[in-house]
């Protein structure tokens, strides 16, 4: 099952669209479900997601104009519960402690948050955090030069195999991440 985790799209705002070399690589019916950080800013860029997956999940960034996506969500695909935060919430930014007690909050395997625009992954007391960063490149106000990512998650039983995909310079760069469910 693949999964789409993606966030910080700051379109127009901050960032005209998706790189024409991610738009090319999401096609649509490849991908089961998507996860959004927020900062989708406009209807536009929901319809976008629309045409890649039917079933879009969303939690509302700082910068949404969609006042009707939830500030916290958790899904379950397979055997896990993924929860989902925008990060602005998260005081300091980025602070593993600060995540660990939402993710404790939310009781979920996997807490997928944004923000930052910056791609992490991590396993911290055997649960995994993902933040997809900016999948435009959207400048950040502690970063003005944004490498464009996002995650595509393989799901398969209780092992998921994060795939990240970072735009360095013109070129598609992949990493790929295990995580085993204890």
């Amino acid at each position: 099952m693949l999964v789409l985790v993606l966030g910080d799209l700051h379109i127009p705002h901050r960032s005209s669209s998706v790189p024409a070399k991610f738009k090319k690589l999401l096609v649509p019916g490849k991908i089961q479900h998507i996860l959004c950080t927020g900062n989708l800013c406009t209807k536009e860029s929901f319809d976008y997601l629309k045409t890649l997956a039917s079933d879009i999940h969303v939690v509302r960034g700082d910068f949404d104009e969609n006042m009707s996506y939830p500030e916290l969500k958790v899904v379950t695909v397979g055997q896990f519960r993924i929860g989902l935060c925008h990060g602005h919430q998260v005081v300091p930014w980025d602070d593993t402690e600060s995540l660990a007690l939402i993710q404790r909050q939310l009781d979920v395997d996997i807490l997928i948050t944004g923000h930052t625009h910056k791609f992490q992954a991590f396993e911290h007391e055997e649960k995994f955090y993902i933040n997809p960063g900016s999948i435009t490149g959207a400048y950040s106000p502690l970063d003005s030069k944004v490498a464009p990512s996002f995650v595509l998650l393989d799901i398969q039983q209780s092992t998921v195999i994060a795939y990240v995909y970072q735009l360095v310079g013109e070129e598609v760069k992949v990493e790929r991440i295990e995580y085993k469910k204890c």
